[in-house]
């Protein structure tokens, strides 16, 4: 195990830094009742490993809805937008964490699939906005967290190797793309995602169930 030569982070925010993960499941609800469509029980758990932009098509394709793939993320971003903006908390000891990581010249950034307006000012509001090295999104670099680019921009943003960047994140099919890239991988638990949690033992290079347990890997 190589963590005495990590020196970054890149942190997932939904369901690693911020407790957000079942307001998601919500809105997936949300929609469909929107469009007046029945809800399967495993709506969420289908688009889960899915880009905005990919979820957005599956909707439309798999319930025949009337709208773009443009008109359907905006919507999503306005059901999403009062949460971000006035309510969602950030996980237990997440700040603690931070701290920690501060006075021990660790810097670190974010790596999100969710909107930049939407993640940006949940970071304001939240105090850590300011703290962050770089807040990347899935649009921004074009391709979705099944695929390495997001990690590697994240990075080089950190002015750092691979091997000395630490991935945090609660989403098993994540940690499956950075692990194999190279990167140190800490599965993050998320009730919202306990039914991973097994192989997510498994497949991360160490796993924590509190964020605060981070720190034993620097």
């Amino acid at each position: 195990m190589e963590h005495h030569t990590l020196q970054g982070v890149i942190f997932d925010l939904d369901g690693t830094l911020l407790d957000s993960t079942g307001m998601w499941s919500q809105i997936d609800r949300k929609l469909l009742q929107h469009y007046h469509r029945e809800i399967p029980p495993d709506i969420s758990e289908t688009v889960r490993h899915m880009s905005i932009e990919e979820s957005s098509g599956y909707f439309i394709d798999r319930f025949k809805l009337p709208c773009t793939t443009d008109a359907f993320a905006k919507l999503a971003a306005d059901f999403a937008r009062e949460a971000y903006f006035e309510t969602l908390p950030l996980k237990p000891h997440a700040v603690k964490l931070l701290d920690w990581l501060d006075e021990n010249g660790i810097r670190y950034g974010v790596a999100t699939a969710t909107y930049r307006e939407l993640a940006q000012v949940a970071l304001k509001r939240l105090g850590i906005w300011e703290r962050l090295a770089f807040l990347l999104t899935e649009q921004e670099v074009g391709a979705p967290k099944t695929q390495p680019q997001i990690f590697r921009e994240g990075a080089a943003r950190l002015h750092l190797g691979r091997r000395q960047v630490t991935v945090a994140e609660d989403s098993l099919h994540a940690v499956e793309t950075a692990k194999a890239a190279g990167f140190f991988t800490v599965g993050v638990y998320d009730p919202v995602s306990k039914g991973d949690w097994a192989k997510m033992q498994a497949t991360a290079t160490v796993h924590v169930t509190d964020l605060w347990e981070m720190r034993r890997f620097f």
